[in-house]
């Protein structure tokens, strides 16, 4: 066993590609970028697949064949590239390469040209987030070139999508407008020769709540590893996917008026007993949680005391503890069930998401799958 391990619950990700794909009413990518939020992406593609999820998505080509080395042979798309990008290496590993302007598209066509094989690619249309994608005024151009590419072989158009910039906010119109959109963007392909196969509109959160935004596929990041994107409505009966634990490398006592760790902000207010775990903000505890958080060690919680150093922190176990030993471990996070804290009380504790505390887990953390039996959505 590691110092730091990130436990991940395969069965927890099966089970969130049924939540998502059941209140979507839809298909289901399961987005796997970043290293799947920190998860492991060849892992969690393969439990989402096997649950049921219909293609795999990452943000880059080099995440992409870092898929396909892992065996991954399940349709994976990757939508954001820039001018050193190696369109040529994902034509040959069979990887869809969505455009988002004509230049984009230019530079896979050339790609393809070198590689002698056709590049499946998809459209990324910039409805209203004001980020990637074709601006509508751009649109009309990009079309045609589409359609022109396709025409002359270097091309095989699969997917048209877009990204809600207010999805974590339903009932917001802006929403709505997105889609309608994308839909004209998507008949103007039809009408152009070269129609979308696959059509996708949702994040995460519209997958949950807007089910009417549903197009063929919905693209399912944080809600595949087990975290609320819309907190004030629930849980939805996703399960977090991974909790975080540490080894306890020394416990100690020490005397009140003790500061503990750089700059003694956390002085000790009476005789007590502290322990130091091997884990700091090299590893993914954001420093800004100094003096703010607690862990869970055998079954019980305890605040941390003092500066988050880089490789480690310090808990105080209060006056006379037996019971926490060296080699003991502590829960940093994980679901929250048996009151240890979670990735978004550490968000929350932070000033930011639950997504970046989960992709932020990182340098020393040995990850460690456990799996469980899952029936795929499918044939349930």
């Amino acid at each position: 066993m590691a110092a730091v391990e990130a436990v991940v619950d395969l069965g927890a990700i099966a089970n969130n590609v049924h939540v998502v794909g059941d209140r979507a009413r839809s298909g289901v990518m399961a987005v796997v970028k970043a290293d799947g939020y920190g998860h492991g992406a060849t892992q969690v593609a393969r439990a989402a697949l096997a649950a049921g999820a219909a293609e795999i998505g990452v943000a880059t080509v080099d995440e992409a064949l870092a898929l396909r080395r892992g065996g991954v042979s399940a349709p994976i798309v990757a939508w954001l590239h820039t001018p050193t990008t190696d369109f040529a290496a994902a034509i040959a590993a069979d990887v869809e390469v969505v455009v988002s302007s004509v230049n984009q598209l230019s530079a896979v066509v050339a790609a393809a040209e070198s590689v002698g094989a056709a590049a499946t690619i998809g459209v990324k249309v910039d409805t209203g987030l004001g980020r990637g994608g074709a601006a509508l005024p751009e649109w009309p151009q990009l079309c045609d070139a589409i359609a022109t590419s396709a025409a002359s072989g270097s091309v095989v158009m699969r997917t048209a999508m877009t990204h809600l910039a207010r999805g974590d906010e339903p009932d917001h119109p802006l929403n709505t407008r997105q889609a309608a959109h994308l839909d004209d963007c998507v008949a103007d392909l039809r009408r152009a020769g070269t129609p979308a196969q696959v059509v996708h509109v949702s994040n995460s959160a519209a997958a949950l709540t807007r089910p009417d935004l549903s197009r063929d596929l919905v693209r399912a990041g944080i809600a595949i590893y087990g975290r609320t994107p819309v907190p004030q409505l629930g849980h939805f009966g996703l399960e977090p996917a991974m909790t975080l634990t540490a080894e306890i490398a020394l416990v100690k006592k020490i005397s009140a008026g003790q500061g503990v760790s750089y700059n003694h902000t956390w002085i000790a207010p009476r005789d007590t007993t502290i322990a130091v775990v091997a884990c700091g903000y090299a590893d993914g505890v954001p420093r800004v949680l100094s003096d703010g958080f607690a862990v869970m060690i055998n079954g019980r919680r305890f605040p941390s005391a003092g500066r988050v150093c880089m490789d480690q922190f310090v808990v105080d176990l209060g006056a006379d503890r037996t019971d926490v030993t060296e080699g003991d471990r502590a829960v940093l996070f994980g679901s929250g069930i048996t009151g240890e804290q979670t990735a978004a009380d550490w968000a929350r504790a932070a000033g930011t998401i639950d997504y970046e505390i989960l992709s932020g887990v990182r340098g020393r953390t040995v990850r460690r799958y456990l799996s469980r039996p899952s029936v795929s959505r499918q044939a349930s």
